[in-house]
């Protein structure tokens, strides 16, 4: 487990600095290009409701795919993270309906639908800092989105957003960790087993 937790750390401490060293511009081209491909995703197409998060520093961008789901109707719902570092969501409407919360987080002004809330997603796209061969997905290490995986109804597909250069990486697994069954990036979308 030791292992496992040192090469989880050793991997976020790599993209993290990737990420950083990424102009804006590079960052708002493959947002855009993301965007697009979750856009078109026939999963993403037939949705009602999308359960999403409001993107934060140097991930790619959730901005313009959380405003262009909206347009279409759908219900958009956002992550609000708790004391205990679980989540429960709200439903996101515009972005001057925000304010900042725990840890610098954007979350909705609106009610709180608690942390069952994520089991309405017809979808679900979740951060990450990277995903391997087989879709495990590298948190930031809190656990806050593998708690809220687990309460996803089975079948739903969740879709991670990623910088090219964070896909098939060799991601350490631990028990606890859930997987994706599809990542998008500005060049590819990647298909896993669930």
């Amino acid at each position: 487990m030791e292992a496992t937790a040192a090469g989880k750390a050793g991997l976020r401490a790599g993209v993290l600095a990737a990420r950083a060293a990424l102009s804006s511009a590079e960052r708002g081209r493959a947002a855009s290009s993301i965007t697009a491909a979750v856009l078109i995703l026939p999963e993403v197409r037939a949705a009602r409701t999308v359960a999403a998060y409001l993107s934060i520093g140097t991930e790619p961008s959730t901005a313009e795919l959380l405003d262009a789901l909206q347009s279409r109707d759908v219900r958009v719902l956002v992550p609000v993270l708790r004391d205990d570092l679980d989540l429960e969501w709200a439903i996101y409407e515009n972005r001057t309906r925000l304010s900042r919360g725990p840890r610098g987080l954007w979350v909705p002004d609106g009610e709180r639908l608690g942390v069952a809330a994520v089991a309405d997603a017809d979808v679900v796209i979740a951060p990450a800092l990277a995903v391997g061969p087989d879709g495990t997905r590298l948190g930031r290490g809190g656990g806050s989105y593998d708690r809220a995986l687990a309460r996803v109804r089975e079948g739903r597909p969740v879709v991670a957003l990623l910088y090219d250069e964070e896909l098939a990486l060799d991601v350490p697994a631990e028990p606890h960790d859930r997987r994706v069954t599809i990542a998008v990036t500005s060049a590819d979308v990647a298909r896993f087993e669930p």
